[in-house]
């Protein structure tokens, strides 16, 4: 089975940015709005269509068989409006993901959006991860360990703000794949570019200086995107471990720490497979989304990423079972049952 660790809905019918919009505009009128959920009129079918010449698509012509699936991450938006505004949105996006996993069960397994807002307490962040995994059979989260858009005057991922998340985590069984949301903060940050690989890069250095593994031994990360730029710089990270006086990498991370192969292209799947432990690396395609086109150079689409680990010369069976199936297994303790066994 070839298990995609990494897909977001970013193919919603129009009403979802209907909505948006009208939240926006609220907003407008009073910054300090409450929100209020309301209802979204979307029928299946309009989900049905949303996903069949899309993800669905791709799915069969690539050979992947089901997608750890959560809701767009660029629209996450976790800087705009207030609690109440990022509740009601979050609630309708883990809605969505939830009628997708029904009416495809075969296809998509779903991972939650949480209502993160700049400076608020975690609270509804974990109820609503409650509601995901007890109520909707989620399997995992995003964490988004930057909600000012760019800004990053939150807490690191070190803080004790984050532990009653990591303990809930801890409890329920699932990981977090961290992810920020679109970048606010231009023209420093272009959102797929430079800041998803920059706080991809800023958040495995938080976790390495910090104590969280060590109060959470289970937890579990899943750094997106290759890692950033930390596969390229390991000699920089293992040396910077050994001036801080922290745990070797293998002793201090490497448990909890795993890392997807968004990599569109092959000479940096082959340093990804190189440099970090097989048994790190999670397969995953991020399709649809950051990026869409066909590679010049070879006449395939850069997101096509299962081609690379099939013709990586740096993997052989063993390790391609591992990064498609067994490793997610490992990192998702609830995904076997979700896929029946």
């Amino acid at each position: 089975m070839i298990i995609d660790c990494h897909g977001h809905y970013t193919t919603e019918p129009g009403q979802l940015g209907e909505y948006r919009e009208r939240q926006k505009a609220e907003l407008a009128l009073d910054p300090n709005h409450v929100a209020t959920r309301g209802v979204l009129d979307i029928s299946d079918d309009e989900l049905r269509a949303s996903v069949e010449g899309a993800q669905l698509k791709l799915q069969r012509e690539r050979g992947s068989d089901v997608t750890i699936f959560s809701p767009r991450a660029s629209g996450m938006g976790h800087h705009i409006g207030n609690a109440s505004t990022s509740r009601a949105w979050t609630e309708h996006c883990n809605d969505l993901i939830y009628r997708l996993t029904r009416l495809y069960p075969a296809n998509f397994i779903g991972v939650a959006q949480l209502p993160q807002s700049p400076g608020a307490p975690l609270d509804t962040s974990i109820a609503e991860l409650e509601r995901c995994v007890n109520e909707l059979g989620f399997i995992g989260c995003n964490l988004n360990p930057d909600p000012t858009g760019g800004f990053f005057t939150g807490p690191a991922l070190g803080d004790r703000y984050w532990y009653p998340l990591y303990e809930k985590m801890c409890e329920l069984e699932v990981p977090g794949m961290i992810h920020v949301s679109g970048a606010c903060n231009t023209p420093y940050f272009q959102t797929t570019g430079s800041y998803y690989l920059s706080a991809d890069t800023i958040a495995f250095m938080q976790l390495m200086t910090s104590e969280v593994f060590r109060d959470f031994p289970d937890l579990k990360f899943i750094i997106p995107h290759g890692g950033g730029a930390v596969p390229f710089h390991w000699g920089r990270f293992r040396g910077l471990a050994d001036m801080l006086k922290l745990p070797p990498l293998s002793e201090g991370l490497m448990n909890n720490v795993f890392f997807d192969t968004c990599v569109y292209h092959q000479p940096g799947i082959d340093l990804l497979a190189e440099v970090i432990p097989v048994e790190n690396i999670l397969f995953a395609s991020e399709m649809v989304g950051a990026v869409r086109g066909i590679d010049p150079e070879t006449g395939h689409y850069f997101d096509d990423t299962k081609r690379y680990i099939d013709t990586s010369t740096k993997l052989d069976d063993e390790d391609r079972q591992k990064i498609f199936e067994d490793n997610a297994r490992r990192v998702y303790p609830r995904l076997s049952a979700a896929l029946g066994g």
